[in-house]
């Protein structure tokens, strides 16, 4: 597509590329940056979702998802399709994953058509993530998914978008290659743990509202996604914060043994 691209894809690409290069900013600042350009400027899209992923073999060690991937940062034009990745992420279903999984395009017409990925439906609908393209590309060990997503059904041409976004994908991954932004390997550790440990908080936190409530781990998943809209905060954290709150209301075992000699 590179030799005929209209302009302005190619203006699109470069500008992907440059936010990927930028200095003074954190990786997941010009992940949210790559995104919304995309948003901004693909036909039909009403938000963009770029996602960084490392391969830690099958199990990852208990965090891994899709293959044995995990995220080490992502970026989200639009609150809502962050709840809809982080939802991907907890259940290992949904576009992004599976493009990682199989190293290949990923494409949905209307999400209400689907039936890959039943668990992932209910929350794409109430995020408003009706139809996508996702693709892949290789960074130096690890994996871009490059995502256009739109609130409407068939809102995308596949077959013209599909190039489009395998050239984003490209820009982005070399981009961020040749930045160097993830040769820090401390900071590297530093992601890996956070996105490793995201799906034990939320499991964490559902089990927290479904004892409180007596209710199933779906309605509880949406109980966290509500308050994260409400606060526009990501699911993971509100999930922290919850888990927090109960362990600090929790007594130490030996408070509470002083108590009961009391």
């Amino acid at each position: 597509m590179t030799g005929g691209a209209p302009q302005w894809v190619e203006r699109l690409a470069r500008e992907i590329g440059a936010l990927g290069q930028a200095e003074g900013g954190t990786p997941e600042r010009a992940l949210d940056r790559m995104s919304v350009a995309a948003a901004r400027a693909v036909p039909g899209c009403s938000a963009a979702l770029v996602v960084i992923w490392r391969d830690v073999g099958p199990g990852g060690g208990g965090g891994g998802v899709a293959g044995g991937h995990v995220v080490v940062d992502y970026g989200a034009s639009h609150s809502d399709l962050s709840t809809a990745f982080e939802y991907q992420y907890t259940t290992d279903q949904g576009p992004a994953v599976e493009a990682v999984r199989e190293m290949r395009p990923v494409a949905i017409g209307d999400v209400l058509r689907e039936d890959r990925w039943p668990d992932y439906v209910s929350t794409a609908v109430q995020c408003g993530d009706r139809s996508s393209v996702t693709y892949p590309a290789e960074l130096d060990g690890e994996v871009v998914t490059f995502g256009v997503h739109s609130g409407r059904g068939d809102a995308f041409d596949v077959e013209a978008v599909a190039p489009l976004v395998a050239l984003l994908a490209e820009h982005a991954a070399m981009a961020l290659h040749s930045a160097g932004r993830y040769t820090d390997v401390a900071r590297e550790a530093a992601h890996m743990r956070r996105a490793m440990s995201a799906r034990a908080v939320i499991d964490q936190a559902k089990g927290i509202i479904m004892h409180a409530r007596g209710c199933g781990a779906v309605e509880a998943f949406e109980e966290l996604r509500r308050v994260a809209q409400r606060n526009r905060m990501k699911v993971t954290e509100v999930a922290r914060s919850l888990v927090e709150e109960n362990s600090a209301e929790r007594p130490r075992p030996a408070a509470a043994a002083e108590r009961r000699r009391m």
